[in-house]
Parts: C-alpha cells; sequence; structure tokens
C-alpha cells in the first residue's frame, strides 16, 4: 500500500491486539446461552400447551409469529436505545423484562394475553441476541474474533439443544419449565456485573444504513432469513407434527435435540470449509439443496425414530450453516462500519423469516394435514436455492 489513511493506521494498531477480554466477552456469552435455552425450550413449551388447549396450528403458527414482528421492530430501535442508556443497562433490562414474561406465560388464562407476552418476550430477546453479540466483537481482538465468534456460536446452539431436552424431562404440565426457563434468564445477569465497567461504547449514528443493506449482498440476508423462518417455525411446530404422526411428547422433542447437537457439532467444521471455497455461495446453494432434500424425506422417516433422528442431526448442522456461512459471506463483502451496519440488517432479515415460517407452517399443516410440515419447509428452500443459483449464474456471465 503506498498511501496509509488514518483509518488504514488504526486497522493495523488493532490487528495488533490479541489480548480477550475474557470477562467482557463472558458476560455476553452468558446472554447468548440464555437466548438459547429460553427459545430452545419456550417455543416447543408454549406450542405444546396451545394445542392442548384446543388452539389451532394457524393461531398456534400466528401467536409464534408475534416473535417475529417483535424482532423486526426490536432490531432497528435496540442501537439506538442502547445508545442512550448503555448497552449494560439495556442488557439488564432486558433479562428482566424477558424473565418476568416467561412466567407471565404461565399465570396467564387467556389465549390473547399470550400475543402481548410473546411481543415483550422477544423484543427482549432480540436485544440481548443483537447488543451481545455487538460486545463480544468488541472485546475480541480482530485477530482472535474468528475463535470467540466460535465459541459464541457453539454456546448458542448448546442452548438450542438444552432447550428440548429439558422440555423433555420437565414436560408441560405446572409451574416447574417456565421457572427453569426464567431461572436461567435471570442467572444470566450475574456475569453482567461482573462486566459492568467494560462496557463497549456505541459510535454515532449513520442516517438511513440500516434499510440500505438488506438488499446490497442478498444472498447473505436471503440465507438468515430462511433460515428465521425454518428454525422458528420448525421447532414451535415439529412437536405437533411429531406427535400427529405417533411419537409421544418426550420422543418428539428429544428429535429437537437431534437438530440442535447437530448444529453445535458441525459450525466448526462448516466454518473452516467455508474458509476454503473460492465462492461462498456454492456452499450456501449446497446447503439448500441438502435442506430441502432433507424435508422431503421426513414423511418417509415417520416410522423410524432413530433413522429420522440421525436424519435431522445432519440436517440440523447443515442448515444451521445457511447462518454461518451466511454471515462469513456477509463479512467477505463488507468491512467496518458498513459491515455493523449490514449485520443489523442480516439481524433484521433473520427476524423476518421468524415472522413468515410459524404462519405458513402452520398454515400448511392446517390445509394440507400432516405432509404440509415438510412442504412449507420446501417451499423456503426450493426460493433460497433458485436464488443462489441465479446469483452465481450472473456472476459467471459477467466474468
Amino acid at each position: 500500500m503506498d498511501k496509509w489513511t488514518p483509518a488504514d493506521i488504526v486497522a493495523e494498531a488493532e490487528a495488533e491486539i490479541t489480548e480477550i477480554d475474557w470477562i467482557a466477552a463472558g458476560a455476553a456469552i452468558a446472554s447468548i446461552s440464555a437466548v438459547g435455552i429460553a427459545l430452545g425450550l419456550g417455543l416447543p413449551l408454549l406450542s405444546v400447551i396451545l394445542e392442548r388447549r384446543g388452539i389451532s396450528a394457524t393461531m398456534i403458527g400466528a401467536n409464534t409469529a408475534v416473535a417475529g414482528a417483535a424482532s423486526l421492530l426490536a432490531a432497528p430501535l435496540i442501537t439506538p436505545i442502547a445508545r442512550v442508556i448503555g448497552v449494560r443497562v439495556a442488557m439488564l433490562a432486558a433479562i428482566v423484562l424477558c424473565g418476568v414474561s416467561a412466567i407471565g406465560f404461565y399465570l396467564a388464562t387467556a389465549f390473547w394475553m399470550w400475543f402481548p407476552l410473546r411481543l415483550v418476550f422477544h423484543f427482549s430477546i432480540t436485544a440481548l441476541f443483537v447488543l451481545s453479540e455487538f460486545w463480544i466483537n468488541a472485546a475480541a481482538p480482530p485477530g482472535r474474533r474468528g475463535f470467540i465468534l466460535g465459541i459464541y456460536a457453539t454456546v448458542l446452539s448448546l442452548g438450542f439443544a438444552a432447550g428440548p431436552w429439558i422440555f423433555s424431562q420437565v414436560g408441560s404440565s405446572g409451574f416447574l419449565p417456565f421457572g427453569i426457563g426464567a431461572g436461567v434468564i435471570f442467572a444470566s445477569a450475574i456475569p453482567l456485573f461482573f462486566a459492568w465497567n467494560r462496557q463497549p461504547l456505541l459510535g454515532k449514528h449513520r442516517s438511513g444504513a440500516f434499510w440500505r443493506f438488506i438488499f446490497s449482498v442478498p444472498t447473505a440476508t436471503g440465507a438468515v432469513l430462511v433460515f428465521g423462518a425454518v428454525e422458528a417455525g420448525g421447532f414451535a411446530l415439529f412437536p405437533i407434527y411429531g406427535e400427529r404422526i405417533g411419537f409421544t411428547e418426550g420422543s418428539a422433542a428429544l428429535l429437537l435435540t437431534a437438530i440442535g447437537l447437530g448444529n453445535v457439532l458441525m459450525q466448526i467444521p462448516i466454518g473452516l470449509v467455508s474458509d476454503k471455497v473460492a465462492d461462498r455461495r456454492t456452499l450456501l446453494s449446497l446447503f439448500a439443496f441438502v435442506g430441502l432434500a432433507g424435508t422431503l424425506c421426513l414423511p418417509l422417516l415417520a416410522e423410524n425414530w432413530w433413522l429420522m433422528a440421525g436424519v435431522l442431526f445432519v440436517w440440523g448442522g447443515v442448515v444451521a450453516g445457511l447462518y454461518t456461512v451466511g454471515l462469513a459471506h456477509l463479512g467477505s463483502k463488507l468491512s467496518g462500519s458498513e459491515l455493523a451496519s449490514a449485520n443489523a440488517a442480516f439481524i433484521f432479515c433473520y427476524s423476518a423469516g421468524m415472522l413468515i415460517g410459524p404462519q405458513a407452517i402452520g398454515s400448511s399443516m392446517d390445509l394440507f394435514g400432516n405432509n404440509g410440515f415438510s412442504w412449507a419447509l420446501a417451499v423456503f428452500f426450493t426460493a433460497y436455492l433458485l436464488l443462489t443459483l441465479a446469483r452465481l449464474a450472473n456472476s459467471r456471465y459477467r466474468t
């Protein structure tokens, strides 16, 4: 490089920093673990309770879709809120609201009350997700950021796997599952106090930056939108699907654990592979194809729990790669402040998927029966596969 700018000098200096602020990173990772467990436990738990009360799959999907609406609302607002009150206070407020609303689901008897509770619960979840990720990035030096984010992804995946396992052990009756969920959330505040004086500083707001990046890297934002739809809709409605095809409540929940374990064990290998490929969009298109194939195989596996668990283990890990590799693809195209704004748009698209997925899958099950679960998922994977293939073809045509 012939001419160094001030930004280049700062970037070079940052690259030499190798010390990790483990206290700050640990506080943020603890919050992420609470997010994973709360979602992994809460989504199937609430769906099973509503099913027992005689609520239709369409209405269960509609109630679950409030999670996506809350996240869509939260994504553009969380950073401005944290800029005013500070990252640590915003995270503590989110923990309190999240834990209280978790208990509220147990106390609320009328179905309509679950809609505002979902709004508060998932607004808080989104706040913890966004601010924890920002704090982790701030605590990790550039040269070791991949290592820290690998821990972050693994802990989040472990939370998603632990949630359904806890559900399979304690069931859906009584206060216990709600108390466990709320207790985990409240406990995540403890490491936050240890890192109270280590909060990261937020930069100045850049007008219009958020919305522009939704469409700037469509293969990345499309990947996370599909992942959000499949994750939220699948986790919420799979227990119902599993029971309808003959599995018990506990065995259906354990199938969700198999998906979560696949996510935990496969993300680091997937990340290593993604660093070797010339174009990550090729890998993303492969993941979409595997997701589509696995989804279409579900009706054929209904008679064999172990075979379905094995397929879902691989399927869950590969599909979760849409998020991991999609985020890596985003990072390969953008940097600096642009990447920060794009990451907010990335989370927004994930939230949009959470809004679309449960409603689409629930309606498909009501319209087409049990197979509607697989067919709805297949539509999402097919649409994204077509997008990635079109983008690859377009780039090759240009060259």
